[in-house]
């Protein structure tokens, strides 16, 4: 597949061979994989202690109408010991829409569940590949190509945990796609399904709106008014206060390992908290947070606006993946599985990146997604407690994914020749 322009307007050409060949085998060895994973992981003893077991938690009380409850703590410390005699610590802190829409599989036997909810991310892990690769066809080689794919730890994290992070990154890939065609408003409106994790979706959006995307947000609040609806009729009025009391709670414990501790995460509140936690008051870190997260949203949509007032702009996919990037840094909640969305990022700068900067760049960048894609890493550092290490890396991406936008274009100012990807 050959890409034929990188302009925010331009679409990638669409032909593509499908036949018996390597990559025809490779796809139906990573399907026999994945599909195997799913297997075995259903009928292990880990099962119950998957995070899936916490969205079956909060479906299943939806389910059984305690939605006006999902909250409670005590209500769901109730429904966690009658479900699961191994039951895992976590609770349920998503989005009271989530609940109401995975309470079909929570009227389902847990196994049954978690295998139909597994199956359908290894669907969607095995489709993505092919809807990225039009748009960033690199490397060439495709079997390269798809094993790029299965070394990202982050995926086969969220696929075991059944996590939602792979439906976010297909949500992110769709938006992506819709804007490169011109469809402002669609790309919008698949962004806003993402809101199943606020925390990364609403810095994005908000880069887009600095950057006055009108119709993108459009779309975006017609996906926010419809989910807004469904979490209504999923707990009502006095569950939605409870959630928002809820998400209080959690940002006022950062130590809390039920919620989900600070330093677990690769965020820059997971940094600030870390570093300077317990030598400064949670206010002076609340604060911190706040200002570089604000500072850093509006960088990258300062940035992004000198990109739009600059006809054939031909730096859109950097300009997009150093804002999903700076989306994942700003959310204020994220574990190993949240990484996945930054996989299109990581490509659609492996894209680019051969053609573009000076060796400074290419080798900071190039030694940044060396480490995204070293699974031992995210391993042990989950394991010594240490994952917002993670987070200066994702900061030198986006620093340098955005430094790459630059230098695409001022090539182009200069009348310099853009070879295609």
């Amino acid at each position: 597949m050959q890409l034929t322009q990188t302009t925010e307007q331009a679409v990638p050409a669409r032909k593509t061979s499908i036949g018996f060949n390597e990559s025809t085998l490779a796809l139906f060895g990573a399907a026999v994989l994945l599909i195997g994973a799913v297997l075995w992981a259903d009928r292990g003893s880990l099962t119950e202690k998957t995070d899936f077991s916490v969205t079956y938690l909060g479906a299943r009380m939806v389910h059984a109408g305690q939605g006006a409850k999902l909250y409670d703590l005590r209500e769901q410390e109730r429904m966690r010991t009658f479900l699961f005699e191994h039951p895992n610590p976590l609770i349920y802190e998503h989005p009271p829409f989530e609940a109401l829409l995975f309470a079909p599989l929570s009227s389902l036997p847990y196994r049954t569940a978690y295998l139909i909810w597994g199956l359908g991310n290894a669907l969607i892990w095995l489709v993505l590949p092919y809807m990225v690769r039009p748009y960033a066809p690199a490397p060439k080689d495709a079997l390269g190509y798809l094993a790029l794919w299965f070394l990202f730890a982050p995926l086969g994290v969220a696929l075991f945990q059944g996590q939602t992070s792979l439906l976010l990154l297909l949500l992110y890939t769709l938006s992506f796609i819709q804007f490169k065609r011109g469809s402002e408003l669609r790309s919008g409106l698949y962004l806003g399904l993402g809101l199943f994790k606020f925390q990364f979706v609403i810095p994005f959006a908000l880069i887009f709106l600095f950057r006055r995307k009108w119709k993108f947000l459009g779309g975006f609040l017609v996906s926010t008014g419809i989910l807004g609806v469904l979490s209504f009729i999923a707990v009502g009025w006095h569950g939605m206060l409870s959630y928002i009391h809820l998400l209080l709670q959690i940002g006022n414990n950062p130590d809390n390992l039920s919620y989900g501790s600070a330093i677990d995460m690769p965020t820059v509140q997971g940094f600030v908290y870390a570093i300077l936690g317990h030598n400064v008051g949670p206010w002076t870190v609340k604060l911190i947070v706040a200002a570089t997260s604000i500072f850093l949203v509006m960088f990258v949509a300062w940035n992004w606006r000198r990109a739009d007032s600059q006809s054939g702009n031909q730096s859109f996919d950097l300009m997009f993946a150093g804002a999903m990037a700076v989306s994942l840094l700003t959310g204020f909640h994220m574990f190993t599985h949240d990484f996945s969305p930054l996989l299109l990022a990581m490509f659609l700068v492996v894209a680019h990146l051969h053609t573009r900067g000076t060796i400074a760049l290419r080798t900071t960048l190039w030694t940044t997604l060396a480490l995204f894609w070293m699974p031992p890493i995210y391993f042990a550092f989950v394991s010594w407690h240490t994952l917002y290490l993670m987070c200066p890396v994702l900061l030198v991406f986006a620093l340098s994914t955005l430094r790459l936008a630059r230098r695409a274009r001022r090539m182009q100012m200069e009348g310099e020749p853009v070879r295609a990807s």
